[in-house]
């Protein structure tokens, strides 16, 4: 039995054992990667499902954000839409209210102070102004003498007699409110000294400006009462070039036909009346009562 077994045999079944070791190794290694294959495909195929569940729920939150955006869209168009009517009827509510403003504010002007008075719209022995306030004495020619003028306007008066002053100019007042028989005893005056020649310079009772409380008659120092040569003065020539910056209008210029060139007197129209006049090169008789009467509403502005 021994002699049988060679070297050669024992070899060959060495090879044998080893070919068979590595054939059952092999085959162990290949289910255990068929295996792992299996767990593999069956993760990835339920990855792939989770893929298609997941693309699933993001296409229905896409569409769900889509939906929310138009909607979002939808009410914001609407919002606008509100804010434009909500802002339409604030317009309109603003516009009444402005309108109701205007007309209180007109309803609580004197309606008479901007008539043109000279031969035209008459004052009764009735009327007075709503409200007079005194002129300080150290704009009067005659300090001791009572001057008033509409307690409204007067703020206008003193910031043009101070404006004056301040360029070396003294504006002297020697003549502001007159009622309807103080109107009348200066008339008589002048009738008895002109007769009808009177009519040219002084207006009857009821037709003067003076009446309104409005109105001034200037002269200087130098001149007092003798206040017919203002015009050739540098005093006058300054009302011309600003008295139209606080409301101030030279009622009677040259070639006026209501009466004789008068430059000392002035009246107050309120600022935005007397710049239109000024920048148009206009008086203040040029205009129509109706276009006249546009500006009573700012004439303390």
């Amino acid at each position: 039995m021994r002699s049988l077994i060679t070297k050669d045999s024992i070899a060959r079944i060495a090879v044998v054992v080893i070919v068979v070791g590595f054939l059952l190794h092999g085959a162990w290694r290949y289910f255990e990667l068929y295996e792992k294959g299996k767990i593999g495909e069956e993760k990835i195929g339920a990855l792939q499902q989770s893929l298609i569940i997941n693309q699933k729920i993001l296409d229905s939150k896409i569409k769900e954000n889509q939906d929310l955006s138009e909607a979002l869209s939808s009410e914001q168009g609407k919002n606008r839409l509100f804010e434009n009517q909500i802002s339409g009827l604030q317009g309109a509510v603003n516009s009444i209210s402005g309108t109701v403003s205007v007309l209180d504010k007109l309803r609580k002007t004197d309606p008479e102070l901007l008539k043109k008075y000279s031969k035209v719209y008459f004052l009764s022995e009735n009327y007075f102004p709503s409200q007079l306030s005194l002129i300080d004495s150290g704009y009067l020619n005659t300090p001791s003498k009572q001057e008033y003028f509409h307690t409204q306007a007067l703020p206008f008066l003193t910031r043009m007699v101070e404006a004056a002053k301040g360029d070396g100019v003294a504006l002297k007042i020697i003549s502001a409110f007159r009622s309807f028989d103080e109107q009348a005893a200066v008339k008589s005056g002048y009738k008895i000294v002109y007769g009808s020649g009177a009519n040219k310079f002084s207006a009857d009772q009821g037709y003067s400006e003076h009446q309104l409380g409005t109105t001034c008659d200037f002269t200087t120092s130098e001149l007092g009462s003798n206040f017919s040569k203002f015009g050739s003065t540098a005093a006058y020539k300054w009302l011309q070039e600003n008295a139209y910056k606080f409301g101030f209008e030279l009622s009677y210029p040259k070639g006026n036909t209501y009466y004789q060139y008068e430059p000392w007197h002035w009246r107050f129209v309120g600022v935005a009346l007397a710049i239109k006049l000024h920048s148009d090169g206009k008086n203040f008789y040029d205009l129509t009562q109706r276009e006249i009467d546009q500006y009573l509403v700012s004439i303390f502005d």
